[in-house]
């Protein structure tokens, strides 16, 4: 298996020759989407969903029916590429997936709650779960997940909790550009201190391009 972490919420799986890209959105390298067989959008907002990098992969689009509404009104042209699915559909894009988690986490209670699902892809013996802009659990154990570590929605306090509620063995920091290096490594001492130390669980924050070890 091999996990590319791309700018922001992007991240990129490759598995027995199966290529999937997960929320390509207004922050992500281009080139990410390139030659990818399947795309997982979790919600509609534009740091994960762009309609030009969905543009340039002739690929299928699986995602929720906000987001399948959306691209129709920005993009036409892809509509025929969307398959919507719904909170806990199992789907296989070329790797099984899961569909986890109905709402994006509350950013203030006076702005309405989108829809947002999250995916656990199984490569193999490995689970993967990128749960998108929320804090739901996953449907039992993941070997990675895919955690948000910064935004508008999210102080470090729950961050942390979030990881340690999974549980997994690694975890990869996503979700990155709202904060600046000064405090992406205020995260980095956070989650050694709360919880690589004191749980043994893997932490790890990427720049965008590189490969997860």
């Amino acid at each position: 298996m091999r996990i590319t972490k791309y700018g922001h919420a992007c991240v990129r799986i490759e598995h027995d020759g199966v290529r999937v890209v997960l929320d390509p959105g207004v922050f992500t390298e281009p080139e990410a989407v390139d030659g990818v067989d399947a795309v997982l959008i979790t919600h509609e907002h534009p740091d994960h969903l762009d309609v030009e990098r969905l543009r340039r992969a002739d690929a299928p689009i699986h995602t929720i029916a906000a987001v399948a509404t959306a691209i129709g009104a920005q993009a036409p042209d892809l509509a025929e590429r969307v398959h919507v699915v719904a909170p806990g559909e199992r789907l296989d894009v070329g790797l099984p997936v899961e569909v986890v988690g109905e709402k994006h986490a509350v950013i203030h209670p006076d702005y309405p709650t989108l829809d947002n699902s999250g995916y656990v892809l199984t490569c193999g013996e490995q689970r993967v779960y990128h749960p998108g802009d929320s804090l739901t659990l996953p449907p039992g154990p993941v070997d990675l997940l895919l955690a948000p570590i910064s935004a508008p929605w999210l102080a470090i306090g729950p961050a942390v909790d979030f990881v340690r509620a999974v549980g997994a063995p690694r975890t990869l920091g996503i979700h990155d550009k709202v904060y600046s290096d000064l405090a992406l490594g205020m995260v980095d001492a956070h989650m050694a201190a709360l919880v690589t130390q004191p749980l043994g669980l893997a932490f790890t924050r990427l720049a965008a391009g590189t490969d997860l070890a």
